[in-house]
């Protein structure tokens, strides 16, 4: 990279910096001046990635470990679309660091010299404006495209992230492909960015299913298709949890436990079991389907004579 070329990103980041309008225009152009005012950073800064230390990635991948197995495979088949082409694939905590990588023996190297392995911190703070640290810090998908990163040093990367977020309705992670191929262009950027997109979401429905295994879940229509919308509603039809848009979508409460809610107020309906009389009559009418319509079958399975589910049925309006 020629110096000529440092110096014209440099002097751009700061004329944006130094505007007083740019960043209202730009949610770029923000995200350079945050890493001038609040990260305290130089575009012209040299310094390496920092890397944290053996022990604290351990503890950092410990801490994620069962979130990292739901999402490594969905990590192996992202990169099996996108591994040839020079991209490598990362999977960083809610601050950062990264805890998993996939890229070709070919690559390792040169990723390893840009700073794109295992434990190095690309948190906005640390880098300024990237695609990891970038779609942290503003929870969306981004795409930052070689000169759109504050750095200097980092302008010969594509990046494209998207947030995954955990049952709690949190910033749990971020997922990232990247490139330092120089004829990367903006619209192979932008099939990368639905790939990555599509894998995040998928990520965070396995994440969200896997945690509740005894759970119904259910996928709720927001009229965004690239955003996980997802319910758990236990056997006696409570709502026990939601994805962080299925909270915005119901208005539930937007981060921690939620407060458990009958599935029929969440939906807006009153047809579910919301009364002593109403849940006896789903009992009864799910053990005579089950038994195919045979009531002594049904009168076993709950733990009744005939007789008595007959009066049951009768006193339920069941009689036919």
């Amino acid at each position: 990279m020629v110096i000529s070329e440092k110096k014209q990103h440099i002097d751009k980041i700061m004329g944006a910096v130094n505007s007083g309008s740019a960043a209202a225009r730009s949610s770029l152009a923000a995200s350079w001046r945050r890493s001038v005012e609040r990260h305290g950073l130089d575009p012209a800064d040299n310094i390496t990635v920092n890397l944290v230390n053996a022990s604290e990635l351990h503890e950092r991948r410990n801490k994620h470990d069962r979130f990292m197995m739901v999402a490594a495979p969905k990590l192996d088949h992202l990169f099996g679309l996108v591994g040839n082409s020079g991209c490598g694939v990362l999977l960083t905590d809610e601050v950062g660091i990264v805890l998993d990588q996939r890229c070709t023996d070919a690559d390792t190297d040169t990723f390893k010299e840009w700073g794109l392995c295992l434990g190095a911190d690309w948190s906005e703070a640390a880098e300024g404006t990237n695609g990891i640290g970038t779609c942290l810090t503003e929870k969306r998908q981004v795409t930052i495209h070689r000169n759109d990163h504050f750095l200097a040093r980092n302008i010969g990367m594509s990046c494209m992230d998207a947030p995954i977020f955990g049952t709690d309705g949190r910033l749990l992670a971020a997922l990232d492909v990247s490139s330092a191929r120089a004829d990367q262009t903006e619209s192979y950027n932008q099939l990368i960015g639905a790939m990555v997109g599509q894998t995040a979401k998928s990520i965070e429905s396995d994440f969200f299913r896997a945690s509740f295994p005894r759970a119904r879940i259910v996928v709720a229509d927001s009229g965004d298709s690239d955003i996980a919308t997802l319910l758990a509603i236990d056997a006696d039809d409570i709502v026990i949890g939601a994805t962080r848009n299925a909270r915005k979508v119901f208005d539930l409460e937007l981060l921690g436990a939620i407060k458990p809610r009958p599935a029929s107020d969440i939906f807006g309906r009153e047809d579910g079991p919301t009364g002593f009389v109403k849940a006896e009559r789903a009992a009864v009418v799910r053990a005579l389907a089950r038994a195919g319509g045979n009531v002594s079958e049904a009168a076993r399975a709950l733990g009744v004579g005939r007789a008595t589910l007959y009066r049951r049925m009768k006193r339920l309006g069941l009689g036919d």
